[in-house]
This record gives structure tokens, C-alpha cells and sequence, in this order.
């Protein structure tokens, strides 16, 4: 087990590495998230007696790095949309704006007199 102890050490951590960073409004800076927690809680708790090479433990080990590399295509899949989609998260009329200033235009003064 002492060997295993490392890889299992450094797969804990690249998961907590992947998961998102902000925390919700009602959380600590300083407290896990439940999800963290979670995972703690299955790395920590003990296994029944078997070796540390025994086919449950290898199974578990290659899931959890498929689920690694799943939540790093997800962090790129999302980074990849934002870059893509820039006006994803605007308004209507920021959009319409931006628009307009991308072929050389500037908003007529009633359009911005019919915001206010």
C-alpha cells in the first residue's frame, strides 16, 4: 500500500485541481464544498482487506482518472465557448452596440435616448 499511497496522493489532488474554484455565495473562502468533501470522504475511507493490486482497487484507480480527464474536457469545453461566444453573456442592447462599433458605427442618439 505504500507504494500505491503516492499515485493515490497525486490522483486526490489533480481531481481538487480540476474542480471549479469559486465558491457560492453563502460558503467560506476557507471551507470545502460538499463535492470536495465527498471526494475526500472516498479517498479516506478504508477498503476492505485486499491488496493494493487487486482488480477492484486498479478499476477504481483508471475510473478515477477517466473521470479526471473528463473534467478537464469539460473546463476546456466551457473556456472554448466563452472564447468563441464573447457576446454570450451580454445584453440585447450591448450586443446591438457591439455590433455596430464591429462595422464602423456608432449608435444613433435617439436609440441611446430611448435607453435611458
Amino acid at each position: 500500500m505504500a507504494s500505491t499511497a503516492p499515485q493515490i496522493r497525486s490522483l486526490y489532488r489533480r481531481i481538487l485541481r480540476e474542480l471549479p474554484t469559486h465558491p457560492s455565495a453563502h460558503q467560506k473562502l476557507s471551507s470545502p464544498s460538499m463535492l470536495q468533501q465527498r471526494i475526500r470522504a472516498s479517498f479516506t475511507t478504508p477498503t476492505p482487506k485486499s491488496s493494493p493490486n487487486s482488480k477492484q482497487h486498479i478499476d477504481q484507480f483508471q475510473q478515477a482518472e477517466q473521470f479526471i480527464q473528463y473534467i478537464q474536457a469539460q473546463r476546456m469545453y466551457a473556456t472554448l465557448i466563452e472564447r468563441y461566444n464573447p457576446g454570450m453573456g451580454m445584453s440585447e442592447e450591448e450586443r446591438v452596440r457591439l455590433t455596430a462599433r464591429r462595422v464602423g458605427m456608432d449608435l444613433p442618439p435617439e436609440f441611446k435616448a430611448e435607453e435611458k
